[in-house]
C-alpha cells in the first residue's frame, strides 16, 4: 500500500488522494467525448466461483427479466442525455455469465443502438459451457462479432484449485468451427500456486488449437474477500513465468496485443479495458470520462430500485484533478505495452513530453520503455513491472473498493 500511495504521489504531484463521494450524478458529459466504449454488466451466474472478483448474483429466471428492464432503463435515461446518434467504439457484455440471458442480449443491443452506433464491434463473455452452436447463433443473430471464453485453464490441477470443471474442448472445437467470429479470445489464469510453464504452454496450445485466434493470459490476484484455496505464487516465479510466456507466444509469431494477451494476427482483439472512456451500464459497472469517473451500486436489488425511480445507479463519483486524469490515462493505456505521445496529446490538448518528460526519461533509462517510430513501447522489463505496479493498484485500490461496495450499496465516501 505504502508503494502504491508513493507512486500516487509521485505521479500526480499532490498528497491528495483519490477520493470518491456517494454523489448520485444524473447528467455524464460524454456528448462532446470523442471516443467512447460501452460496457454492459450481467451480473448472473449459475454456480458462484470463490476466485473472481466481480460483481455476481445467484441466477433467478424473474430477477434476471426486472435486471433486463432496468438495464434498458438505465441505458435509455443516459443515452437521452445526447442529441442523435453517439458514434461509439464497441460494445462489451461482461459478467457473470451474459449467456445465461441470451434471450435478452439482441433487446439491450436494439436498446443501445436507438443511441449508440457501434463501429468496432459487439463482444460477449461466455463460460466454457455456453459454447454451443444454439448459443453462438443467437448471440451472431443479436449483432455479436467477438467472444471471450473465460476457461481460466485445462489442466485438472488448476481447475481444481480455482472450483472449475474441466472444459469439453471436443466440442468447444467443433461448435466454433461451425458458427465463427471475428475474434475469439480464450481466458487463461497465470500464477496459480504450483502452476509450471510447462502446464501453461499446453494451455495455450490448447486455447489456440481449438478455435481461439486471441488468449488473455492474465494474473491470479488474491483478493482479501474472495475464496483462495491454494495461496500464492512467490513473485520471483511470477517474474520468471511471465518471461516465459512472452518468449514463448512471439517465438510462435503471436502478436503482443498488450501486456498479457496474444493474437495469431494484429486484427484480433478484445479488451473492453483500453478504451479513453467508456459508458458502463448495469450494477457494478463503471463510467470513465474527462472529468468524471463513477460506479454504479453493487447490490443488483439496489440497481433495480434506483432505475426504477427514474434516477442513475450511481454509487460513488470522483472528481479528477486533471493531472490525475493525465495519469490514469496513461495507466490504462500503458496496458497495451505502447504509449503513443499523439494520442495523448490528442485527448489532453498538451505534449506528453511536457507533462512527464522526466518520468520518461527515468523508464528509459531504467530500460522499462524504449522509442520507436516516436512511439513509447514496453520492454520486456517494463511489462514486468507495468504488471507488478498493477497488482499493487489493484490490492490496493480496487480491492479495498470493492469490498466495501459488497457490504454497503451506496457508500458515504472512499478515500484511496
Amino acid at each position: 500500500m505504502k508503494k502504491a500511495t508513493a507512486l500516487r504521489v509521485w505521479l500526480t504531484r499532490s498528497f491528495k488522494p483519490f477520493l470518491f463521494r456517494g454523489e448520485a450524478d444524473e447528467r455524464l458529459n460524454f456528448q462532446e467525448v470523442k471516443r467512447v466504449g460501452l460496457y454492459v454488466h450481467i451480473p448472473f451466474c449459475e454456480t458462484i466461483c470463490g476466485f473472481c472478483p466481480y460483481c455476481k448474483s445467484p441466477y433467478e429466471s424473474k430477477k434476471a427479466a426486472r435486471y433486463v428492464k432496468a438495464l434498458i432503463g438505465e441505458i435509455r435515461m443516459i443515452g437521452k442525455q445526447c442529441a442523435g446518434v453517439k458514434e461509439a467504439t464497441s460494445l462489451y457484455f461482461g459478467g457473470g455469465s451474459p449467456a445465461l440471458l441470451r434471450e435478452y442480449i439482441g433487446e439491450i443491443v436494439e436498446a443501445v443502438g436507438g443511441y449508440f452506433r457501434v463501429t468496432q464491434g459487439i463482444g460477449v463473455e461466455l463460460r466454457p459451457s455456453d459454447v454451443n452452436v444454439e448459443t453462438l447463433l443467437s448471440l451472431k443473430r443479436a449483432g455479436v462479432s467477438k467472444i471471450s471464453i473465460g476457461v481460466q485453464s485445462f489442466q485438472s490441477a488448476a481447475l481444481a484449485q480455482l472450483g472449475r470443471p474441466a472444459p469439453d474442448t471436443a466440442a468447444i472445437k467443433s461448435a466454433l468451427a461451425q458458427v465463427p467470429f471475428e475474434t475469439v479470445s480464450v481466458d487463461l489464469i497465470f500464477a496459480t500456486p504450483r502452476q509450471t510453464f510447462e502446464d501453461l504452454r499446453r494451455d495455450i496450445d490448447t486455447a489456440f488449437a481449438i478455435g481461439a485466434n486471441h488468449a488473455a493470459i492474465y494474473p491470479f490476484v488474491n483478493f482479501s474477500f474472495a475464496q483462495n484455496r491454494g495461496g500464492t505464487m512467490g513473485e520471483r516465479e511470477k517474474r520468471a513465468l511471465l518471461y516465459r510466456i512472452g518468449e514463448y507466444c512471439e517465438g510462435k509469431g503471436y502478436v503482443r496485443t498488450s501486456v498479457w494477451t496474444f493474437a495469431k494476427e494484429s486484427g484480433a482483439l478484445y479488451s473492453s479495458m483500453t478504451r479513453d472512456n467508456f459508458l458502463g451500464f448495469g450494477c457494478s459497472a463503471t463510467s470513465l470520462l474527462m472529468d468524471q469517473f463513477k460506479i454504479n451500486t453493487f447490490s443488483v436489488d439496489e440497481y433495480i430500485n434506483r432505475v426504477g425511480e427514474t434516477r442513475l445507479p450511481t454509487s460513488l463519483t470522483l472528481r479528477f484533478t486533471r493531472r490525475q486524469r493525465m495519469v490514469y490515462y496513461l495507466f490504462w493505456t500503458a496496458y497495451t505495452a505502447r504509449i503513443d505521445p499523439r494520442g495523448f496529446e490528442d485527448t489532453f490538448g498538451v505534449a506528453l513530453e511536457k507533462e512527464f518528460g522526466l518520468e520518461l526519461f527515468l523508464a528509459r533509462a531504467a530500460g522499462l520503455i524504449e522509442k520507436k517510430n516516436g512511439i513509447y513501447r514496453l520492454t520486456r522489463r517494463g511489462i514486468y513491472y507495468y504488471y507488478y505496479f498493477e497488482q499493487f493498484y489493484t490490492l490496493a485500490y480496487i480491492d479495498k473498493m470493492w469490498g466495501v461496495m459488497r457490504k454497503t450499496a451506496f457508500p458515504d465516501r472512499i478515500a484511496l
